[in-house]
């Protein structure tokens, strides 16, 4: 009988028809395992209320099997009833240790809800989804380089199942109506979460003690665009190679590699009229240096620098404005009063160059963070953009290269 379409079973406990659904679609009931060790331990820790458990069943179990005024089959099926039934799970659920559960001292690594989706409008800048859709990326990117898990379990309805490993395909297509969990026992121990939303939404959640080597094989080779309303998220490219470029641009372009090897943090300004290959020299230094050594490169607007922070979850970041001199215009003059981007990009350099203040987890004190910013002119700049600390490195192009 096809019970998907059948009236009568459509008309039970609507748990009772997803229980159904699960095991219908790959699913199998997960039950609690004996293990003697685990009893051992309750014995020697717990004693009294391992001896209180053990009387309370067998008097349960006396009782069913023991009434005087039925047969002794009545009272064999008796010890099958609902309640005898009840009290005999709760005592095997006590003496036997729980299903494997993610540890919730475990960090949430990368949360994210799929699919994301994209809203714009004139007062929506893509910076946010651009940054969920990278967090979609690289989740993705992970589990694609787990590959299978170890466990795939559910808990619904008040019943635990497994899912089958060799039977697993892809996240897509596996039934979720609880909460799934996933682990792999690789990389320190790796957790995921699952849980359904409405229509096709899910939230997705790893959880790891040390993940930083699957996040950097996830971001290598990343570099993120956000420009007025575009963005995209894949590949940086870069026309000129930076052998290409002139030799004081080249012995410039050394200095820049040596800081970037020794420091963690990095400003560096290039100036120059239109032409002189300042924009292709930022992509240049982004793919030949950066790339290679795992930084995840963000090509940013002035609209979205406003609205950028920095991935706590990356190791390593680089910045590309272009145009700085039209972001941190000098405060002095009219124009600059009447927008705060100069605040933002100040704001920008100090929270990433010099960190005054770090947490607990001493997140900002690990990451590396490299901002290349070009400006046709250094004489618009704000005083404070150009103060001791916040830029590393100032050059001027002249070549006209372009």
């Amino acid at each position: 009988m096809d019970y998907s379409s059948s009236g009568d079973f459509n008309r039970q406990n609507p748990n009772q028809t997803a229980n159904k659904g699960l095991l219908g679609s790959g699913w199998r009931p997960l039950y609690r395992q004996f293990d003697l060790n685990y009893l051992w331990h309750l014995f020697s820790y717990d004693t009294l209320e391992l001896f209180k458990k053990s009387l309370d069943v067998t008097s349960d179990l006396a009782d069913a099997l023991g009434r005087n005024h039925y047969t002794w089959w009545a009272n064999v099926l008796n010890v099958f009833s609902e309640d005898t039934q009840y009290h005999f799970n709760e005592f095997w659920e006590y003496i036997t240790p729980e299903p494997f559960w993610p540890d919730q001292r475990y960090g949430r690594v990368l949360t994210v809800e799929t699919p994301v989706t994209q809203i714009i409008s004139r007062d929506s800048i893509p910076i946010n989804y651009v940054i969920e859709r990278l967090q979609e990326i690289i989740l993705f990117k992970i589990l694609e380089i787990l590959g299978k898990p170890d466990l795939i379990t559910q808990h619904f309805a008040d019943r635990n199942y497994y899912y089958p490993v060799e039977q697993f395909t892809n996240w897509e297509k596996l039934e979720v109506l609880g909460q799934v969990y996933a682990f792999w026992s690789k990389h320190g121990g790796v957790w995921l979460e699952v849980q359904a939303y409405q229509g096709r939404k899910r939230g997705y959640s790893l959880l790891a003690k040390e993940i930083s080597s699957l996040i950097n094989k996830a971001t290598f080779n990343l570099s993120v665009l956000v420009s007025g309303y575009q963005n995209r998220v894949g590949k940086i490219q870069s026309q000129y190679p930076i052998r290409s470029f002139p030799a004081d641009i080249q012995a410039f372009t050394d200095l820049v590699q040596q800081l970037v090897l020794t420091q963690n943090q990095l400003a560096v300004l290039v100036q120059g009229k239109p032409g002189t290959g300042k924009t292709a020299w930022t992509q240049a230094v982004a793919k030949e240096i950066l790339m290679p050594l795992g930084y995840v490169i963000f090509i940013l607007d002035h609209d979205a620098v406003e609205n950028f922070a920095p991935p706590s979850y990356l190791e390593k970041i680089c910045l590309i404005i272009n145009e700085a001199d039209n972001l941190a215009q000098d405060r002095a003059f009219e124009a600059a009063q009447y927008s705060n981007k100069t605040e933002h990009i100040l704001s920008l350099l100090d929270g990433t160059l010099h960190q005054s203040v770090s947490d607990d987890s001493g997140l900002y004190q690990e990451q590396k963070i490299v901002i290349l910013m070009t400006c046709n002119t250094t004489e618009r700049l704000d005083a404070a953009f150009l103060r001791k600390g916040r830029v590393d490195l100032i050059h001027e192009f002249t070549y006209q290269f372009v």
